[in-house]
């Protein structure tokens, strides 16, 4: 049996390709990470201070912006940090919270945006028995799931890498420590982290914006049904919320699975013959 020496830190390279930039990405970013508090402190205070905003929709965009606060605040820290000229270092257990956090609140988030899609599908085709359909209890429920999912879903992927042994470069090419970027630095073998950490992010990805896609096709049919453009300006005005106009996009932003899939990104490409 080899003899390794086990790392106790991670060296954050930060963004590739951009070296001496380090005074303008701390601006560009603290001046993003601030209104991005911001914006969705406001948005949060709007909700719980109005008696009229208390509705399953604006309980799930409440629980929204407190997601969209949180998951920055995982990366841009640390990130403003080195940027400013601070140490780029992060402990062992640091990285592995890190990366644990990061994939519990962005697959959190992601599960949100399907439950929001089908808030909207239960407002526009069953307006009638909407608030029977999304009762209280309902809501906390369907919260409850998500954050499990996330739960499970960060657990695996935290795991499979952190029960590896990194003994040898501990440089991590990006800005915050992420399966690609870490993998690669395992003394062990890391083929089944690699294949359970694509699988499970590509197939969450995909799930996670069926469900947004068949929620959304239920709409669009239901709104070409209705003959008056009335009914349909309001149908259109239901859907209408800060959510909806990037609810696809931000399902996928987290969750790229390209990045996950491609050889490049988890420094294995030299394996390809």
């Amino acid at each position: 049996m080899r003899n390794y020496t086990l790392l106790n830190e991670f060296i954050l390279l930060g963004i590739p390709q951009t070296q001496g930039l380090e005074t303008l990405l701390f601006v560009a970013f603290l001046f993003i990470y601030f209104f991005t508090l911001l914006g969705n402190s406001l948005i949060f205070i709007a909700i719980i201070s109005s008696s009229t905003l208390h509705t399953p929709m604006y309980f799930f965009l409440g629980l929204l912006s407190i997601f969209d606060m949180l998951f920055p605040s995982v990366t841009c820290p640390k990130m403003l940090l080195y940027l400013s000229g601070r140490s780029p270092a992060i402990s062992y257990k640091g990285c592995a919270a890190q990366l644990f956090f990061y994939h519990l609140l962005g697959s959190t988030e992601g599960c949100l945006y399907s439950v929001m899609a089908y808030d909207r599908y239960v407002a526009i085709c069953h307006p009638l028995r909407y608030m029977l359909i999304m009762k209280p209890g309902v809501c906390v429920s369907l919260v409850i799931i998500a954050w499990l999912v996330g739960c499970l879903h960060a657990t695996i992927l935290t795991s499979l890498t952190f029960q590896l042994v990194y003994c040898a470069s501990n440089q991590v090419d990006y800005f915050f420590c992420d399966l690609p970027a870490v993998l690669p630095l395992a003394c062990t073998d890391n083929k089944l982290a690699q294949k359970v950490g694509s699988i499970n992010v590509g197939f969450l990805a995909l799930m996670l914006l069926f469900s947004v896609c068949v929620s959304y096709v239920h709409i669009g049919v239901a709104i070409l049904r209705i003959r008056s453009a009335e009914g349909r300006q309001k149908a259109f005005s239901t859907c209408s919320a800060p959510h909806c106009h990037s609810l696809c996009l931000r399902t996928c932003n987290y969750h790229l699975p390209a990045a996950y899939t491609k050889p490049s990104a988890w420094g294995c490409g030299a394996d390809i013959k």
